[in-house]
């Protein structure tokens, strides 16, 4: 079954905020700027991890944004976050460098946000979403 009207723009309204929060952080990646290096060397993983996830994010926007791969970019954007989320509650902390944990809370909002999205958008998933055809 297809979502419904309603649905469709829930879930536009959850990419464009999913896309927003993750593309606003690609300029902090790719720059190199303090926070997010303190970040990937604390967890061992700078440059390469904090320009990998950077990539991986800026692949999960264009997913979200394109009609036809919204499923794919939220499956992408989950999995960058669960990382980033698992990251916070084994060796960042919820606070990182004073910011209240935002940087956790942020995190938090693109995971709840993907998942709806995927659920909304499931039906659109290769092979997964499709109906078996009965036989017989």
């Amino acid at each position: 079954m297809a979502p419904t009207k309603l649905l469709i723009t829930v879930s536009w309204v959850l990419q464009t905020i999913v896309a927003l929060i993750l593309f606003q952080t690609l300029f902090f990646k790719f720059t190199g700027a303090e926070e997010s290096r303190y970040i990937f060397r604390t967890l061992g993983m700078e440059p390469w991890g904090r320009l990998g996830s950077g990539v991986a994010e800026l692949v999960a926007v264009i997913l979200l944004l394109y009609p036809k791969t919204v499923p794919i970019g939220a499956i992408v954007a989950l999995g960058v976050i669960s990382g980033a989320i698992v990251s916070h509650l084994t060796k960042l902390g919820i606070v990182v460098q004073d910011d209240g944990g935002l940087l956790f809370i942020l995190a938090c909002v693109v995971f709840v946000g993907s998942a709806a999205i995927l659920v909304i958008r499931r039906g659109q998933l290769p092979i997964i979403g499709k109906r078996p055809v009965a036989v017989g």
